[in-house]
């Protein structure tokens, strides 16, 4: 016998006494996994100057999870392959196996996280992970190597990464994931099968409108009673595009090109901005190829997932497998489609930043206005902080956690404010939290995404959480009308006000507005006293300010100071003189001083 490795043969054996097989590894794999220098005797291995150089156990019914670790000794192997067994728990670490080629793991029961060390493998040339119950967002692989890619028939959800490497690969390799998009052929933001027939229009006759407006209802009713909310908004858009084909059939000259079935395609709006008759049966996307139509909404599934003073929010689950957020605005602002379609255009342009959510698409008429957002998964910071806070299975922010997110918002903010824009309508309900796995020990962080940002214009001023802040509530109705009319309303230093209520409804738990009083003479020059800031100030003024702190985070004895920093900066934001209030770039040149 010439060299030998018992770490490798230790690292085999660990494999062997851990997982059962139909190929009775126990009695096939004794004695040295190389008998010379290029071969072996045990089944699935194969050698090269007495290193193991690959391991092939595919379809022998493996079953259990992987041990912890196997691989590190494994330091020579070139190919992994354990596809098409009943494997469970996580995907291998990988770390240290520099000359790793093929890992092709398709096809068995593995869950959890895609390994963020995957990143780190040189050599790596094809990876296939399909038809496993993995989770979480694809690691930024951007190995030049990797020509071959799978992770289809999973749970993957996120953006998938863009790096050059991965946007290369076909729809294929990312299909059927619960709410995976990017910017690949067949997912959210491209466009969806067209496998079922478009319907056809309705005849003129009431009668038959009426028929067909049921044919729809029924079927819907029929996929699930958690349709009906959004089959509303669907009848209504069916209802719009009869009358658009009505006026066309009365020989008025339209722009665009009108085919078969009557629908337009491409954007129509009327190039005067006082003719507001013309009517769009199609969605207007932000970026130039469509990435989904009309129909592909009407046939999607869908949930009511939120409901506000903007309009309820639904989530829509695509026939392709993606999953978007659809806004219907209830109460719509004196905007022609026109200065509709460039505010639109605008939010969008900017709407990529980390921290903010992504417009993807919107519809427009003179009645009804849909906005269509990125869906983000795991609900907004007001359910994390107010929702089961009794409850048995309530799982408390610490406090680091509360800090990230203050960082976070502030950022998506100041963003805002660079771009010349203002939220308007910050509130924790419109933070949504999007958790997300960071490096290979699978470590989840939070972030953040502000949502409903610049809807000023959009909606009337009294319907956001601008009307909160002490210039609008000082100003009496009639006041507060003509101030809509002759200026704009929302500004930087009311959203700086909106952030400070945040910051304070962080630190102490409380809900921003305990009553529907509006009075405006608070102690210390606050904002109105019905607000969480004026409780504070009250608070902080006779000397109980530790009382204020959530009893959820009290815990941290070690963070106190920095609590009550937070609070200080909370009252600086909602300082009653909006002059007085620091701008959101002071805000977060501060916050980097707390942990």
């Amino acid at each position: 016998m010439n060299d030998f490795f018992p770490d490798e043969r230790n690292a085999l054996i660990q494999l062997r006494d851990t997982v059962n097989s139909t190929s009775n590894l126990q009695a096939n794999w004794t004695g040295p996994p190389c008998i010379s220098n290029n071969q072996s005797r045990w089944a699935g291995i194969a050698c090269s100057d007495w290193h193991v150089v690959h391991l092939v156990l595919e379809g022998v019914q493996l079953t259990g999870p992987l041990p912890s670790m196997f691989l590190q000794n494994l330091t020579f192997l070139t190919k992994l392959s354990l596809a098409n067994n009943l494997l469970q728990g996580p995907l291998p670490n990988l770390t240290n196996l520099m000359h790793l080629e093929f890992v092709l793991m398709s096809r068995n029961h593995f869950s959890g996280y895609i390994p963020f060390g995957y990143i780190e493998l040189p050599k790596l040339t094809n990876l296939e992970l399909q038809e496993n119950d993995l989770s979480g967002e694809i690691p930024p692989l951007d190995q030049q190597s990797l020509i071959g890619f799978n992770v289809s028939n999973n749970k993957l959800e996120g953006p998938i990464p863009a790096t050059g490497v991965l946007q290369r690969f076909p729809m294929s390799s990312y299909a059927n994931n619960s709410a995976l998009y990017g910017d690949i052929p067949g997912l959210v933001l491209s466009p969806c099968p067209n496998d079922v027939p478009t319907p056809a229009p309705a005849p003129s006759s009431r009668k038959t409108e009426q028929g067909a407006l049921q044919s729809w209802s029924i079927a819907l009713i029929a996929a699930a009673a958690i349709l009906v909310p959004l089959s509303a908004i669907f009848i209504f858009l069916c209802y719009h595009g009869r009358v658009y084909r009505r006026k066309t059939k009365k020989g008025r000259d339209l722009p665009g090109e009108v085919n078969i079935d009557g629908r337009v395609r491409g954007s129509h709006w009327s190039s005067d901005d006082d003719d507001e008759e013309e009517i769009s049966v199609e969605l207007e996307f932000l970026e130039k190829k469509p990435m989904f139509d009309l129909d592909d909404l009407l046939r999607a599934a869908a949930e009511e997932i939120g409901r506000g003073e903007l309009g309820r929010t639904y989530k829509a689950m695509l026939e392709c497998g993606s999953v978007v957020a659809v806004k219907r605005i209830k109460e719509i602002q004196v905007m022609s489609n026109k200065e509709f379609v460039q505010h639109m255009h605008l939010l969008g342009n900017i709407s990529k930043h980390e921290n903010l959510t992504e417009i993807i698409s919107f519809y427009h008429s003179k009645e009804e206005k849909l906005i269509i957002y990125e869906y983000v998964a795991d609900g907004s910071l007001y359910s994390l902080l107010h929702e089961n806070r009794n409850g048995e299975a309530r799982v408390a922010l610490d406090w680091k956690t509360r800090v990230r997110i203050i960082k976070e918002i502030a950022k998506g903010l100041e963003y805002l404010h660079e771009c010349l824009v203002c939220h308007g309508n910050l509130n924790s309900s419109n933070v949504l939290i999007k958790q997300q796995c960071v490096n290979e020990q699978q470590q989840r962080i939070i972030r953040v995404k502000l949502t409903d940002y610049g809807m000023e214009g959009v909606v009337p001023a009294h319907k956001l959480w601008i009307r909160e802040t002490p210039e609008f509530i000082n100003s009496n109705c009639r006041e507060g009308m003509m101030m809509m009319k002759k200026k704009k309303l929302t500004s930087n230093a009311g959203d700086v006000y909106c952030f400070g209520i945040l910051v304070l409804e962080i630190v102490t738990g409380r809900l921003p507005y305990y009553s529907n009083t509006r009075d405006s003479t608070t102690a210390g020059g606050g904002g109105g006293g019905g607000d969480l800031s004026g409780w504070v100030r009250a608070a902080v003024n006779n000397d109980w300010s530790t009382d204020i702190l959530d009893m959820e985070i009290t815990g941290d004895h070690n963070y106190v100071d920095d609590m009550l920093k937070l609070t200080e900066i909370g009252l600086h934001c909602t300082n009653s003189s909006p002059h007085k209030r620091p701008t959101i770039t002071q805000v977060l040149a501060t916050l980097q001083h707390i942990v």
